[in-house]
Protein backbone atom coordinates (compact mmCIF):
# COMPACT_ATOMS: atom_id res chain seq x y z
CA UNK A 1 0.00 0.00 0.00
CA UNK A 2 1.26 3.33 -1.31
CA UNK A 3 0.60 6.11 1.01
CA UNK A 4 0.66 9.91 -0.50
CA UNK A 5 0.51 13.04 1.05
CA UNK A 6 0.89 16.36 -1.23
CA UNK A 7 1.61 20.23 -0.03
CA UNK A 8 2.83 23.43 -0.98
CA UNK A 9 -0.95 24.58 -2.14
CA UNK A 10 -1.59 28.08 -1.30
CA UNK A 11 -3.48 31.22 -2.63
CA UNK A 12 -1.16 33.34 -5.35
CA UNK A 13 -1.83 35.85 -7.85
CA UNK A 14 -1.99 35.34 -11.77
CA UNK A 15 0.96 35.04 -13.01
CA UNK A 16 2.68 33.53 -9.50
CA UNK A 17 4.18 30.48 -9.28
CA UNK A 18 3.92 27.39 -6.71
CA UNK A 19 5.81 24.61 -5.91
CA UNK A 20 3.74 21.38 -5.11
CA UNK A 21 4.84 18.52 -3.47
CA UNK A 22 3.92 14.63 -3.26
CA UNK A 23 5.75 12.49 -0.61
CA UNK A 24 5.11 8.72 -1.09
CA UNK A 25 5.21 6.38 2.14
CA UNK A 26 6.77 3.41 0.96
CA UNK A 27 8.30 2.19 -2.37
CA UNK A 28 6.06 0.47 -4.06
CA UNK A 29 7.25 -1.99 -6.90
CA UNK A 30 4.65 -2.55 -9.18
CA UNK A 31 4.05 1.39 -9.46
CA UNK A 32 6.10 2.77 -12.21
CA UNK A 33 4.40 5.65 -13.07
CA UNK A 34 3.42 9.13 -10.87
CA UNK A 35 1.06 11.92 -11.75
CA UNK A 36 -0.96 15.09 -10.98
CA UNK A 37 -4.32 15.62 -11.71
CA UNK A 38 -7.00 18.32 -10.68
CA UNK A 39 -10.53 19.15 -9.44
CA UNK A 40 -11.58 22.41 -10.15
CA UNK A 41 -14.53 23.98 -8.25
CA UNK A 42 -17.63 21.84 -9.15
CA UNK A 43 -15.95 20.11 -12.24
CA UNK A 44 -14.58 16.36 -12.50
CA UNK A 45 -11.23 15.84 -12.02
CA UNK A 46 -8.77 16.25 -15.24
CA UNK A 47 -5.42 14.71 -15.72
CA UNK A 48 -2.42 17.27 -15.47
CA UNK A 49 0.79 15.56 -16.16
CA UNK A 50 2.64 12.14 -15.64
CA UNK A 51 6.14 10.99 -15.40
CA UNK A 52 7.73 7.19 -15.74
CA UNK A 53 10.24 5.85 -13.11
CA UNK A 54 12.87 6.77 -16.16
CA UNK A 55 11.93 10.00 -16.40
CA UNK A 56 9.63 10.77 -19.43
CA UNK A 57 6.86 13.47 -18.84
CA UNK A 58 3.39 13.82 -20.49
CA UNK A 59 1.34 16.64 -19.91
CA UNK A 60 -2.19 17.86 -20.77
CA UNK A 61 -2.07 20.62 -23.24
CA UNK A 62 -3.42 23.43 -21.09
CA UNK A 63 -0.66 23.29 -19.12
CA UNK A 64 2.43 22.74 -21.86
CA UNK A 65 5.12 25.01 -21.02
CA UNK A 66 3.72 26.22 -17.30
CA UNK A 67 3.72 23.34 -15.35
CA UNK A 68 6.70 20.62 -15.31
CA UNK A 69 6.65 17.32 -13.42
CA UNK A 70 9.53 15.80 -11.91
CA UNK A 71 10.46 13.74 -8.90
CA UNK A 72 13.15 12.38 -6.44
CA UNK A 73 13.48 9.27 -6.41
CA UNK A 74 15.51 8.52 -3.52
CA UNK A 75 13.67 10.73 -1.45
CA UNK A 76 9.99 9.11 -2.79
CA UNK A 77 8.97 12.08 -3.63
CA UNK A 78 6.70 14.01 -6.41
CA UNK A 79 7.04 17.60 -7.86
CA UNK A 80 5.31 20.08 -9.71
CA UNK A 81 6.37 23.08 -10.63
CA UNK A 82 3.69 25.70 -11.26
CA UNK A 83 4.06 28.71 -13.66
CA UNK A 84 2.16 31.65 -14.77
CA UNK A 85 -0.85 30.89 -13.14
CA UNK A 86 -3.98 31.87 -14.09
CA UNK A 87 -7.81 31.84 -12.38
CA UNK A 88 -8.88 29.02 -14.30
CA UNK A 89 -5.94 26.88 -12.74
CA UNK A 90 -7.57 27.07 -9.28
CA UNK A 91 -8.27 23.27 -8.05
CA UNK A 92 -7.84 20.56 -5.29
CA UNK A 93 -4.40 19.16 -6.67
CA UNK A 94 -3.73 15.40 -5.99
CA UNK A 95 -0.80 13.29 -6.82
CA UNK A 96 -1.45 9.31 -7.68
CA UNK A 97 1.00 6.56 -8.06
CA UNK A 98 0.31 3.77 -10.53
CA UNK A 99 1.74 1.89 -13.96
CA UNK A 100 2.37 2.66 -17.45
CA UNK A 101 -0.29 0.96 -19.93
CA UNK A 102 0.91 2.36 -23.25
CA UNK A 103 3.19 4.91 -24.41
CA UNK A 104 2.68 7.75 -26.96
CA UNK A 105 4.40 7.67 -30.45
CA UNK A 106 6.43 10.07 -29.21
CA UNK A 107 7.05 7.91 -25.73
CA UNK A 108 5.13 9.58 -23.53
CA UNK A 109 3.55 7.81 -20.93
CA UNK A 110 0.06 7.20 -20.18
CA UNK A 111 -0.99 5.62 -16.98
CA UNK A 112 -3.93 3.74 -14.78
CA UNK A 113 -3.80 5.00 -11.12
CA UNK A 114 -4.12 2.82 -8.39
CA UNK A 115 -2.73 5.33 -5.35
CA UNK A 116 -4.57 9.38 -4.19
CA UNK A 117 -3.30 11.60 -2.00
CA UNK A 118 -5.96 13.87 -0.32
CA UNK A 119 -5.37 17.02 -2.15
CA UNK A 120 -3.57 20.40 -1.81
CA UNK A 121 -5.55 23.53 -2.60
CA UNK A 122 -4.51 26.23 -5.20
CA UNK A 123 -6.74 29.14 -5.47
CA UNK A 124 -5.50 32.01 -8.15
CA UNK A 125 -6.95 35.59 -8.22
CA UNK A 126 -6.59 37.66 -10.92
Amino acid sequence: QVQLEESGGGSVRAGGSLRLSCAASAYSASSNCMGWFRQPPGKGREWVASIDRDGRTNYEDSVKGRFTISQDNAKNTLYLQVNSLKPEDTSMYYCAAGVVYATTSDVRPQCAYQYWGQGTQVTVSS
